[in-house]
Order: structure tokens, then C-alpha cells, then sequence
């Protein structure tokens, strides 16, 4: 049984429920800052500070924990109980297959209440509203190389929205401590809703020499929009990749699904952290998230889903398509082990059991048997997730030898017609935008001081 969750009426927007919320949370912080300061939460060790502080408890994220054993969870719920109870698609409440969208999983973590259809359908609509681009984004973009790392563009394209930045406006006209929440949501809501004509546009001019893909539509949701701008959706002639009804459709939730799962991660990743980091020094959402977007692009972090595509293609060819024979695929695995190889996707820096994110992603395509069917890279990772962790195990070197959520994300993309590599971060960097802005709010409303942590050498640590 799911728990009760706050839920104010129906016709409450998202800013006055994230006001209704505030006032308990700064009485809980100014709670915990003058009578909870001196309480211990941790213990460093040498180990952990030159090891990337890893497990260290030291910053706050209201949303979402990654529990090692119960893998993600926000405010306290589960993917499971998510995907029951968060809003869809207005046009879609019933269908068992749509997903929830990405704009519920901001309105519940930043607020921590339950939106309903009526509030969804609203703050869609209004994302909708507010998608487009201003003219001077479009020429920037399109003055960029497209020989450009597409993650580049984004982080420039967000960078450059900072032209805009409500808050630094206030900002510099001199606004009281208690006022920069307000302009800060203002920023982080605009960000958010052009974040799919940004990844279009870029889309656009990196593989497709800036042909128009697709429309954005005020009555749609954000994912669709997203979808449509990248030539998914069977919008006759705009239909880039020639998907029929049914497979648009499918598009649509898989980006849903995805960007709602890849919202948020606690605060501990280098995207969310780097956006909590600048957003500290009081650098605008704009400036705060292409910072975060930078980190994403780097490969021990939002890059892993493309190399696990690369790897399923390459691994299929070597196996001559025999996908179901499991003495090939541990033959395989074991080579690559034994060359002091990987295998990507599988492990996770917190994780220690079977990342729900990837059952997610797997019961995606599972429940869409048709068109999988003959899918040999979907079928060779459902395989792979039952024959690697054996592996692994008997290797002893993986401290979590199941798979991550890359090793399904890439494959479905893939599936569908995006089979540039490079661009599933950018479609990452759209999704991630989702946690560290509703936690850069927070952290707006707290007050919390700029992040300066003390650093030590390796001469003190060796006394």
C-alpha cells in the first residue's frame, strides 16, 4: 500500500504548492543548524578523501537517495510506486502502457506532494508555452561547427540563456536573501521548458544540416515535444526515422520514462553536484546547470550508455548473432575479463544488487514484445543481465556485478532510430536538468552558504 502524500487542491500551481511547502522545511533547517550542528553523520578517513569521498555524507539533497540495496528512491518511494501514482499524459490516463511523465517526477520532487491530472496537464502546457527559443540562441547555435561535440552545444546553448537570467537581474538590482528562491524557480522553469528545442536544435544541425524535424505543440507534454523536435513522432513528412503510429507513440513514453528515471540520483553525482556547487557561489540556474551538463559529458559519468551500445553491437557481431547460446557469452565475458577489460554497464559506485532503473528500462521493451521480437541487441542484453552477474562473481573484482541502468537506456534509443552514439548524454543532459534544479531551488529557499570544504595534502595524510 502506498503511503499518504500531501495534496493540495487541484487548481494550486506548482510555485504556490513549492510556498505552501517552505515554511515547514525552513523550520526544520534552522531546527537542525542550531541544535544538530555538533551531531556526527560520518567519519573520514584518508582512504575516503583521496578515493573521490565516496560515501561521505556531506551535502544535503532533499529529493531522492540511492540506497545500496534498494537502489533509487524519491522522497521516499520507489520507481514501482512512482509509476503508480504520478500523472500522465492527458490523453493517455489509461493506457497501461504510458508512462508518467517527467514534468510529475519535477512537480514531486520539488514540492514533495502528489500533482494531480488537472495540475499536470497545467504545468505542461505551461512548459509548452515557454519552449521556444529566443532568437539570439538559434543564431549562436547555428554559428557552432557541427563537427562540435553535441554536448558542447548544450552546455553553451544553456550558458548562454544566462542573457535571460531572471534572477541575476534581481540579483543586481539588490533583492532581499528571502526573495532568490522565487527568482531562481522562475529561471530553473525556464530552463527546463526550452530544454527540448535546445537538444532539437542541436539534434538538427549536428546530423541533419539544420532540416526541421519537428513542431513543438502547445497542447502536448514536454517529452513529446522533445520527441517531436528530434524527428520521432509520425507527423507525416517530419517523420524522420519513418516510425507508423504505434512506434511514435512508444517513442514518446520510452523518452518519458527515460528522463523521468534520469532526473535525479542524489546529490552526490558529479552533474548534480557540480550544479549545487557553482549554484552555491550564486551563479544563475543557467550558469549553475551547464556546469553540471560539462560534468555529465565526461566519460566516467553521462557518456557509459553509448559505450554499452558499442559494445552490444561489437559483442553481437563476435557472437554471429547467436545471442541465446550462454556458453558463447561467458566465453566472451571471460576474454574480456581476462584482457583486463570491463564490461560496460555493469557496477555502480553505490549499488551493490540489481539497479531498478534497468528492470525499468528492461519491462519497457518486455511489455512491447512485438516490436522487440527481432530486436537481437534488446534480446542479447536480457541475456547478458542473466549471465553476467555470474560471471562476475566468480571474477571477484566487481564490488556490484549486476547491470546499471546503461545497459538497457542506449539499446532502446537505438531501437527507435537514434543511432548517433554521442547524442544519448544530450538527451541525458535534457533529462538530468530535472533533480539538480529542483534541489538548486532549495537550496535558494535554505539559504545555504557558498560550498568550501577544507583540503588537506598527502605529507598530513601520511603523519
Amino acid at each position: 500500500m502506498l503511503r499518504s502524500i500531501r495534496s493540495y487542491s487541484t487548481h494550486v500551481d506548482l510555485k504556490t504548492t513549492l510556498q505552501n511547502a517552505i515554511p515547514a522545511k525552513r523550520e526544520l533547517y534552522q531546527y537542525v543548524k542550531k541544535n544538530l550542528a555538533n551531531k556526527e553523520i560520518g567519519q573520514l578517513t584518508a582512504g575516503g578523501t583521496i578515493g573521490g569521498m565516496r560515501g561521505y555524507k556531506s551535502l544535503l539533497w532533499e529529493a531522492s537517495v540511492v540506497d545500496p540495496n534498494e537502489g533509487i528512491r524519491f522522497h521516499g518511494y520507489t520507481i514501482q510506486e512512482c509509476q503508480k501514482f504520478l500523472p500522465k499524459a492527458k490523453d493517455e490516463i489509461n493506457d497501461p502502457k504510458s508512462e508518467f511523465l517527467p514534468e510529475s517526477m519535477f512537480w514531486f520532487l520539488l514540492t514533495g506532494n502528489k500533482p494531480s491530472q488537472d495540475q499536470i496537464n497545467e504545468f505542461s502546457n505551461e512548459l509548452a508555452l515557454k519552449a521556444g527559443l529566443p532568437d539570439y540562441l538559434n543564431k549562436i547555435l547555428d554559428s557552432l561547427p557541427s563537427s562540435l561535440h553535441p554536448m558542447t552545444q548544450l552546455s553553451i546553448a544553456i550558458s548562454a540563456l544566462n542573457n535571460d537570467s531572471k534572477f541575476a537581474k534581481a540579483y543586481a538590482s539588490g533583492i532581499p536573501k528571502n526573495d532568490y528562491w522565487e527568482y531562481t524557480f522562475e529561471d530553473s522553469i525556464n530552463l527546463i521548458a526550452k530544454l527540448p528545442a535546445i537538444v532539437g536544435k542541436i539534434y538538427s544541425n549536428t546530423y541533419h544540416n539544420g532540416e526541421k524535424l519537428g513542431e513543438l505543440n502547445l497542447n502536448k507534454d514536454w517529452s513529446y515535444n522533445l520527441s517531436s523536435l528530434l524527428g520521432l513522432t509520425s507527423n507525416d513528412s517530419l517523420n524522420l526515422n519513418k516510425l507508423n503510429q504505434d512506434q511514435s507513440k512508444d517513442v514518446v513514453n520510452l523518452v518519458r520514462l527515460y528522463c523521468a528515471l534520469h532526473g535525479d540520483h542524489e546529490g552526490g553525482n558529479v552533474s548534480a553536484h557540480t550544479t549545487h556547487l557553482v549554484g552555491s557561489a550564486l551563479s544563475d540556474p543557467f550558469l549553475s546547470y551547464s556546469a553540471g551538463v560539462q560534468g555529465l559529458a565526461g566519460p566516467l559519468h553521462g557518456l557509459a550508455a553509448q559505450e554499452v551500445v558499442r559494445f552490444i553491437v561489437e559483442m553481437n557481431s563476435n557472437l554471429q548473432n547467436d545471442i541465446s547460446n550462454s556458453t558463447k557469452i561467458e566465453e566472451y565475458l571471460w576474454g574480456l575479463l581476462n584482457s583486463k577489460r570491463v564490461i560496460p554497464g555493469y557496477g555502480h559506485g553505490v549499488l551493490r544488487k540489481p539497479d531498478p532503473r534497468f528492470e525499468a528500462m528492461l519491462q519497457f521493451g518486455l511489455k512491447r514484445s512485438n516490436e522487440f521480437a527481432n530486436d537481437e541487441l534488446f534480446h542479447l542484453v536480457k541475456n547478458l543481465s542473466e549471465i553476467a552477474p555470474g560471471v562476475l562473481k566468480k571474477h571477484g573484482k566487481t564490488k556490484n556485478p549486476y547491470p546499471n541502468v546503461d545497459s538497457s537506456s542506449g539499446v532502446l534509443f537505438y531501437h527507435y532510430g537514434i543511432k548517433e552514439l554521442l547524442f544519448f548524454t544530450v538527451i541525458f543532459g535534457a533529462s538530468r536538468s530535472i533533480g539538480p534544479l529542483s534541489q538548486l531551488i532549495w537550496d535558494r529557499v535554505l539559504g545555504l552558504p557558498i560550498e568550501r570544504p577544507k583540503s588537506v595534502d598527502l605529507k598530513t595524510l601520511a603523519q
